[in-house]
């Protein structure tokens, strides 16, 4: 940490809601936390904090606290699950709990009920919770529980087949080819298909999608596809079960990276790495048990991710990326490789962007604790844009 006391008061901060203009995630406290991994000043991550609350990329400040619908206790926590009517309440609850059970008792009761809920917010409340685990932040981890419990969608891994036909022997990349495989067979019906599910946002809303996330699109075509689930996606393959979990977190960082390389500076993606990040953090504070259900719900939710977007890359990109990459090491002239990071970090620390750090906070670590594997040097260098807002937000927002 550069600046504990810088870092930890910002992490503390209450004065803005999770949220801003309806559903769009503040994700301030993530970048605080990617800029800090990175060496930045403890005045460049102020400016940064305080920029981002007068002004996102989106064009919006950040807002103030909003009064809750429902006050939350332990016997109706369950029954507000992703209505987003009560964050400040949900904070409330779990500030309470957490002083009475302590941090890692808290996680190991609650997390396991809302890991299915991962994606809701867009991954956003998970990267908020796991990204708070990594930096120590009691507050912050709090609000992590919170925002998950507002912006709840199952992505049901209840109906995982068990260990899929055919995936014997495979490790992710071969699950991922597999799959971009099936797509390439099929791939105008599953563009159909996905387009005629999420093209009727009445229908979503009448299954029980909240009207706000029509308003987004994005996060309407995932409470889509989370609802509705595909066999591709419930065909658990063997190597979740099989493996070790540590051996399954290298294994996704790899796939996920090679995705982001196959649609380089793809902002849904992009989200794939970080989130992941969270998840591995999460896992870590959860009993061995219960951690290979982690990496079901990652991954189950992941599929659903990319196929909400109604296409996958072709399988011949994926395997190229994958024959280039798979033994590549930056093992020699290590001071080029460590100058070359350098110019990414530099390059990081000047962009309004927030998700650009968090690419290259998460790839670094996981390039330096895999022996420089150069895969994730390529993805880190890979900046994306903030996407421009679709017509619905020119309407209000409906909370």
């Amino acid at each position: 940490m550069t600046d504990t006391t810088v870092v930890e008061e910002l992490l503390n901060d209450r004065t803005y809601h999770i949220e801003f203009n309806g559903h769009l995630s503040n994700h301030v406290k993530h970048a605080v936390i990617a800029l800090d991994g990175l060496g930045a000043t403890p005045e460049q991550i102020k400016a940064y904090y305080e920029s981002y609350a007068e002004l996102t990329t989106y064009g919006y400040g950040l807002e103030p606290p909003r009064v809750s619908k429902y006050e939350i206790t332990e016997e109706n926590w369950r029954e507000h699950l992703g209505e987003r009517s009560s964050f400040s309440a949900y904070c409330d609850f779990f500030d309470r709990r957490e002083k009475e059970l302590g941090t890692d008792e808290l996680l190991r009761r609650y997390v396991p009920e809302l890991l299915p809920g991962w994606v809701g917010a867009f991954t956003h409340a998970t990267i908020h919770l796991g990204w708070a685990i990594d930096a120590g932040n009691r507050w912050m981890t709090v609000e992590g529980l919170a925002y998950m419990a507002f912006s709840y969608v199952s992505c049901h891994p209840e109906r995982a087949e068990g260990k899929g036909e055919g995936s014997e022997g495979e490790q992710a990349v071969d699950s991922l080819l597999r799959i971009a495989g099936a797509w390439d067979d099929d791939r105008e019906a599953l563009r159909n298909w996905v387009r005629e599910l999420v093209g009727d946002t009445a229908v979503g809303i009448a299954e029980g999608i909240h009207p706000e996330l029509a308003r987004s699109g994005l996060q309407y075509r995932i409470a889509r596809l989370l609802g509705a689930g595909h066999p591709l996606i419930y065909r658990t393959p063997a190597w979740i079960d099989d493996q070790d979990v540590e051996e399954s977190w290298e294994q996704l960082y790899y796939v996920v990276s090679l995705l982001y390389l196959a649609v380089p500076g793809d902002f849904v993606l992009l989200h794939l790495i970080t989130s992941l990040h969270a998840m591995e953090q999460i896992a870590g504070k959860l009993p061995d048990d219960q951690r290979k259900h982690v990496v079901k719900c990652f991954w189950t939710g992941m599929l659903c991710v990319i196929f909400s977007g109604a296409d996958f890359p072709e399988r011949k990109k994926l395997a190229g990326l994958h024959a280039a990459f798979r033994d590549a090491v930056d093992a020699d002239a290590p001071e080029i490789w460590e100058h070359d990071w350098r110019l990414t970090v530099l390059r990081a620390f000047e962009e309004d962007e927030e998700h650009n750090p968090k690419l290259v906070y998460v790839t670094r670590r996981v390039w330096e604790r895999t022996g420089r594997r150069s895969v994730y040097r390529a993805a880190g260098t890979q900046f994306t844009v903030t996407p421009g807002l679709p017509p619905s937000f020119e309407q209000p927002p409906t909370e």
